[in-house]
């Protein structure tokens, strides 16, 4: 199992613009936060759900990149994730405000 690695969003937005697909980003924020905006192609998986849901439809191997309304929270949902036993997870630093603050494409009512 890895280690929590701390993700920078210009890393991420690389691996969108070189259209590598090979990884899923998840967005723990609640509904209301995650229909204003989020990062383009996130799925929305509560906190509170995340092991739940990303074991039922997520494959343990899968690369996960993962946000939350702030640092502590995406550190906790990675952290679910990793004991959950998925090996690569990486928690977005930052979370939406940095992606939006790199010129990430993000897509939602106000985006």
């Amino acid at each position: 199992m890895s280690v929590n690695l701390a993700a920078d969003v210009h890393e991420l937005k690389s691996r969108l613009q070189w259209g590598q697909p090979n990884f899923t980003i998840i967005d723990v924020r609640d509904r209301p936060s995650y229909n204003h905006g989020h990062i383009i192609g996130a799925i929305t998986i509560p906190l509170d759900d995340l092991v739940t849901r990303a074991k039922s439809s997520l494959h343990a191997e899968r690369h996960i990149y993962v946000y939350g309304e702030n640092d502590e929270q995406t550190a906790q949902a990675a952290k679910l994730l990793q004991g959950s036993g998925f090996a690569e997870v990486a928690a977005i630093q930052g979370g939406f405000a940095a992606w939006k603050s790199a010129g990430g494409a993000t897509e939602g009512l106000s985006a």
